[in-house]
Order: structure tokens, then C-alpha cells, then sequence
């Protein structure tokens, strides 16, 4: 048997790690608002929230749409990398939502074309979309490396699920034992929303978090924060 780790699951680790240099870490995704109004004070509540956008937000709409991209990218059919990515800029509820998505596919986009090793066509129709989300262009990595869309779908919700936590730690505050418990506590649902992902179909995609979108709006001209959303 062969011991050495498979590279694919390196390149996993190397696009879900926290260095991965697209400015995840400045955005709260509209849980700085929330903390803000008093919705998100304490432990309980910050699960309460990250469950609730995870369930309703991310495992109904962004993770089937990743999956649906790396789908497309692999199968290089570029209209379909156009058509959802577009579905899915077109379903942020603020500037705030549609801009961090943006300012991060943007930089996942230039970091992949200055790693090399990513088929030319593929990268020529990143460059030419107009505002690549940042689901399109980590699906475009997911496909060119040839890793399995499950485990793909994991490590994205993964980083997100870090992030929030990470974000809650930082203004709530919680300590760092108590955000690592959170991690660990939160991986079941983390494998509920890649199975519900997997079997919803295209027209049973959609959020529904409007006490989201108002904060997040809130948070557009919130007087002190620590985040960009």
C-alpha cells in the first residue's frame, strides 16, 4: 500500500487553509450587524445564528450552486459557469453580500492564473466574466484538480464555518476554547448541508434569511466595525 498522502487532498487543504490570500478574514458576512443589534451576545446565540445561515442560506443556495459549477467546469461548459455564477450575484441581498463575493473571486482568480497549472481555456473564461463570484472560481479549482465534489463542498463549508466562528471569537467575545468547541459541535451539520446540497434541484434553490439581508444592510453604514460585511 501506498503511503504518501494523496496530493488531491493537499490541494484541498491548500485552498480551504485560512492563508489562502483572498481577504476571507475581513468579512463577518453580516454577524458584526447582528452582534451589533444585540440579535448575537453569547455562546448559544452565536450557534443559534451560524446554524440558521448555514442551513437556510448556505446549504439551500451557495452549495448547490458550487456544486453545479464544478460540475460545469469539468464538463467545460462555459455557459453554465456564466449562467450560475450570474444566479448567484444576482441572489446577494446587499452591496455588502455581492461585493465580498466579488472582491474574493477576483483574488482567488488572479492567485490561480499566477500558480500555473490550470487549463488556459478555462482560465481565459474566468478573466472574461465580468464579476466572478468567489464559489466560481474555487469550483474552477475544485475541477482542475480533480477533487471529489463532496469533499470539495466539505472544505468550503468548512472555511466558512472557521471564519464565522473566528469573527464571533473576535467580537462577541468568545474565548478560543469555546470556538474550537463550536467547530467540533458543528461538524454534523456541516455534513447535513453537503447532503442536502447534493439532492435539491435547480428549482429548489433559494435563501430566505430577510433578518440577514436587513443587518447586513444595517451594517453598510454601522458607525464602528471590525469587518468589511
Amino acid at each position: 500500500m501506498n503511503g504518501n498522502p494523496d496530493v488531491r487532498l493537499l490541494r484541498l487543504f491548500q485552498l480551504a487553509s485560512p492563508m489562502l490570500p483572498v481577504g476571507a478574514y475581513s468579512y463577518s458576512q453580516g454577524l458584526e450587524a447582528a452582534i451589533d443589534a444585540g440579535a448575537v451576545s453569547d455562546a448559544a446565540s452565536v450557534r443559534r445564528w451560524i446554524t440558521d445561515v448555514l442551513e437556510c442560506a448556505m446549504g439551500r443556495l451557495e452549495a448547490p450552486v458550487l456544486l453545479r459549477l464544478t460540475a460545469a467546469w469539468r464538463a467545460q461548459d462555459f455557459s453554465a459557469v456564466t449562467h450560475w455564477n450570474e444566479i448567484f450575484l444576482a441572489a446577494r441581498e446587499t452591496a455588502e453580500m455581492r461585493a465580498e463575493t466579488v472582491q474574493m473571486g477576483f483574488s482567488l482568480a488572479r492567485l490561480l492564473a499566477e500558480l500555473g497549472g490550470i487549463d488556459e481555456s478555462a482560465l481565459m473564461h474566468l478573466r472574461q466574466l465580468e464579476e466572478p463570484g468567489f464559489p466560481t472560481a474555487f469550483a474552477l479549482a475544485l475541477a482542475q484538480w480533480e477533487i471529489p465534489r463532496q469533499d470539495g463542498l466539505t472544505a468550503y463549508i468548512w472555511a466558512w464555518l472557521e471564519n464565522q466562528i473566528l469573527a464571533a471569537v473576535k467580537t462577541v467575545p468568545l474565548g478560543q476554547t469555546e470556538g474550537q468547541r463550536m467547530l467540533l459541535e458543528m461538524s454534523a451539520q456541516i455534513a447535513q448541508a453537503v447532503e442536502m446540497a447534493g439532492r435539491l434541484g435547480d428549482d429548489e434553490l433559494g435563501s430566505f434569511m430577510p433578518r440577514l439581508a436587513i443587518l447586513s444592510s444595517r451594517h453598510e453604514t454601522q458607525h464602528t466595525r471590525l469587518f468589511r460585511s
